[in-house]
């Protein structure tokens, strides 16, 4: 390069950085970016999600503003091809006539389907403002792309207990997916609002439907348990408003709220009514959650074969002798250790269990009925 092109160059370069000010400098994700699962206390139920400020994406990372890119892109000798893909390989870009260069990936390539329903019922889509709310949330769900992918794999091990219970009550099958919603699949979640479990009790409706929560043990946490408690009140609930869609957002907002909102703006439709936020984006988000959670390979590349698979598991039962005892300890009796046997009894609060009898879960054993130590004692 001449000595008068650089020099050129520099005058350039001054020029910009005098109009836009420096390069923003590129910063990693923190914790609880996304694809990372927020901290105890966060509220898992409808999450608020504000739009990322200009120059940012969702994540936090700053990006580079279109005149930046170009002048880091004159610099560092790219050039774009004739028919507008940046690069040797077209990978990015637009042609001439705005036309999508093969390679770009873009959100808007995937396309909510004209007709959907859920739970037997039909989404009215040809309604403008029910249309656009289903589809915030779809792409909502495929923006954050890295946190989807593992809520789709999680799906592998949350949804065969549940579906099985579904089934059995007589209840629709895509009410599971009201978890993804709830709780992302994670039965140890615990809200802002002190809601517990896969379900997201609040202790005093846990009580009505029979889940014990003491200073050991929270049964909203256990799969099996709250989902029987969330079948009884799903029930309930779409039998006093005859409509599976306001019974979600009952589930959301309690009942008698809904009923007196209802009553308050003389509709009978979850479509016509309006409510907070949180429950107005509810309802939507469980519908876009079924489309894609529905289809994994669709719309985010995973296959069947790539959901984590049910973990094998064995119930039995645990006498605690003494005042206390660690569950380092008795997770070493049964073949496992502390971290394995907290994550497959997540109902667990404590380190300990007090003297008593408990029914708990573990790895399944080859030899279910006691194993023999080599010495030939059981």
């Amino acid at each position: 390069m001449g000595t008068s092109r650089l020099l050129l160059l520099s005058v350039i370069w001054g020029a910009v950085c005098l109009l836009t000010g420096p390069l923003p400098a590129a910063q990693e994700p923190m914790p609880g970016d996304v694809g990372q699962d927020p901290p105890a206390g966060t509220e898992l139920s409808a999450t608020d999600q504000s739009g990322a400020g200009d120059g940012e994406t969702a994540s936090g990372i700053e990006v580079l503003s279109p005149l930046h890119a170009g002048i880091a892109s004159f610099f560092n000798g790219d050039s774009a091809d004739e028919d507008g893909a940046s690069g040797p390989n077209g990978a990015a870009g637009e042609g001439p006539a705005g036309e999508r260069v093969p390679g770009r990936h873009f959100l808007s390539t995937f396309k909510l389907p004209d007709k959907l329903d859920f739970a037997g019922q039909p989404v009215p889509l040809d309604n403008w403002q029910v249309r656009e709310r289903i589809e915030f949330e779809f792409y909502q769900f495929l923006e954050s792309e890295g946190e989807s992918i593992i809520m789709a794999k999680r799906t592998g091990r949350c949804f065969p207990p549940v579906e099985t219970q579904l089934a059995e009550a007589g209840l629709s099958d895509d009410l599971k997916y009201m978890l993804l919603v709830e709780s992302k699949c994670v039965e140890a979640a615990y809200s802002s609002k002190r809601a517990s479990g896969p379900w997201q009790f609040i202790r005093s409706t846990g009580r009505r439907y029979k889940l014990k929560s003491n200073k050991w043990r929270d049964e909203r946490r256990n799969l099996e348990l709250s989902t029987e408690a969330a079948i009884k009140y799903l029930s309930h609930l779409h039998g006093s408003l005859g409509d599976w869609f306001l019974a979600m957002a009952a589930y959301n907002a309690g009942e008698r709220r809904i009923k007196k909102r209802l009553k308050e703006q003389n509709v009978d439709d979850y479509w016509k009514f309006h409510y907070v936020r949180e429950t107005m984006r509810y309802v939507p988000r469980i519908i876009a959650a079924k489309e894609i959670f529905s289809q994994p390979y669709k719309y985010l590349g995973v296959s069947k074969d790539e959901l984590y698979k049910p973990i094998e598991t064995e119930t039995v039962t645990v006498r605690v002798k003494k005042r206390k005892e660690h569950l380092a300890k008795i997770a070493e009796r049964y073949g496992t250790y502390f971290l394995e046997l907290r994550m497959l009894n997540p109902e667990l609060r404590r380190s300990h269990l007090p003297r008593g009898k408990y029914k708990l879960k573990i790895p399944k054993r080859e030899c279910p009925l006691g194993c023999i130590k080599q010495d030939g004692s059981p």
